[in-house]
């Protein structure tokens, strides 16, 4: 991952309600400044933050780093696996900064619906005006239940972030 701007980052998680237990999922890959930015916010507000590490190197230094299992929760985390679900546990906010696979974006999206909450947000971080990328996503995203999407194109110098809401019930009613 690029560097990010962290003011403009914290500036992103204005969006995130000041309510109690929200749930915060991160698929990551690399960026110690998005993860460090995550945690502290997550331990200023008692939410729950779970690292979902997608590269064994990046699962090492963030393992090395949030030791205490209180405020973050690190896991090794495989794409392939054919559940995203752990422990029952939903999420309100579902980060993606890890790269995923062309292969994989159709059972990511699957796999990801799940652990969002009804009416939950799914934030992917993208490269910078890669519109082909962004729409894919969003016909993933709309194919499998997700409404509303929107990109913010304006926040960060090297991505664009597609943000769209999990709805439940919606879709074919045959």
């Amino acid at each position: 991952m690029k560097k990010i701007e962290k003011t403009k980052l914290e500036q992103l998680l204005q969006i995130i309600p000041d309510h109690p237990m929200i749930r915060i999922a991160h698929f990551a890959d690399s960026g110690e400044e998005m993860t460090e930015v995550l945690s502290n916010f997550c331990q200023e507000k008692g939410y729950e933050y779970q690292i979902n590490c997608t590269d064994a190197a990046f699962y090492e230094k963030v393992s090395e780093k949030y030791r205490d299992p209180d405020s973050v929760k690190v896991l090794k985390f495989t794409l392939e696996r054919p559940r995203y679900m752990i422990q029952g546990k939903t999420y309100d906010f579902v980060f993606v900064t890890a790269k995923i696979e062309e292969t994989l974006l159709d059972d990511f999206v699957k796999r990801c619906h799940p652990i969002i909450k009804n009416a939950g947000n799914i934030l992917i971080f993208l490269p910078k005006k890669n519109h082909a990328e962004r729409y894919e996503w969003i016909r993933l995203l709309e194919e499998h239940y997700y409404v509303a999407s929107n990109t913010i194109d304006d926040m960060f110098e090297h991505y664009d972030v597609l943000i769209s809401k999990k709805m439940h019930g919606w879709g074919d009613l045959r």
